[in-house]
């Protein structure tokens, strides 16, 4: 686990941001994710954490009760870059 300090502004990359409806996340739930859950390292040097939220949605025709959000971001010295996306659903 990484300490960091917050908050710091948080940008999406527009390769993040074209993942939106294919993915299903918003980028309130990606802030909400980098700013309240711990982070670690990932791969190249980046930083990833994740967010377990309740979802009792359908998704892609099938209901899930829960969805988690993984951004994996970049912290520069005047904000976090989210490089990428991932979202799980169970």
């Amino acid at each position: 686990m990484i300490d960091h300090p917050r908050p710091k502004p948080i940008r999406l990359s527009a390769h993040a941001c074209s993942y939106f409806t294919k993915r299903g996340f918003t980028a309130a739930e990606v802030e909400q994710a980098i700013q309240s859950s711990p982070w670690e390292p990932s791969q190249l040097g980046r930083l990833q954490c994740s967010l377990d939220m309740p979802y009792n949605q359908m998704w892609n025709g099938k209901h899930y009760a829960t969805k988690r959000i993984r951004p994996i971001f970049i912290e520069e010295e005047t904000g976090i870059v989210v490089v990428t996306v991932y979202t799980y659903y169970f």
